[in-house]
């Protein structure tokens, strides 16, 4: 069998597109004005950052870079969570507002015989601890600390709130700068500083 060397010529084409596409958004979600936009506004272009997201975790190495992440709950949590919400605002297209999303166990599997990716989620962390995290934005020169909390009654019948798991503008930076560090191993050279 050949041995593919990464990244091909189409592969090159995806991640430029998809790059571009990405960096584009998240230059534009990380400014402070982006937060003063309408939730709605916010809401369609979440849904779009992490739609490019998922669309290049397809590529192999960026894929070798998560499994390959030793920093405690990091890897594991961060890229759980980030699935979690991405499959939340995507399955869950009902709601306008971030702190308006809701799900509950009876609806999330409910056509469904086995338990589905919010399912297991919310079910292996239903009742732990919260996580604290903070990151420093380069950047934008701020520190941010967001707390992760997860549900304590995950059933048939509670309704779960994302932004009790959480908060929208903090959870959304988190998520960025949690993406942009797996994107930015496979980055040889950035060209112009952003």
């Amino acid at each position: 069998m050949e041995k593919v060397i990464h990244p091909t010529q189409t592969e090159i084409e995806f991640l430029t597109l998809g790059y571009n596409r990405f960096y584009d958004l998240f230059d534009e979600i990380m400014q402070e004005f982006f937060w003063k936009e309408e939730a709605t506004f916010r809401i369609y272009k979440l849904k779009e950052i992490f739609t490019v997201y998922f669309e290049l975790l397809k590529y192999p190495p960026i894929q070798w870079g998560i499994e390959n992440e030793n920093r405690p709950n990091y890897s594991e949590v961060g890229k759980e969570l980030m699935k979690f919400i991405r499959n939340v605002l995507f399955h869950f297209p009902f709601f306008e507002k971030w702190n308006d999303i809701w799900i509950k166990k009876s609806i999330v599997n409910l056509y469904t015989a086995k338990p589905q990716s919010i399912d297991r989620f919310c079910a292996k962390y239903e009742g732990r601890a919260e996580l604290k995290y903070r990151f420093w934005e380069e950047k934008y020169k701020r520190m941010t600390y967001i707390t992760i909390k997860f549900p304590d009654n995950y059933s048939e019948d509670n309704k779960v709130f994302l932004k009790d798991i959480v908060s929208e503008k903090d959870g959304v930076r988190f998520s960025l700068i949690f993406m942009e560090s797996i994107l930015k191993t496979q980055i040889e050279d950035l060209g112009e500083e952003k």
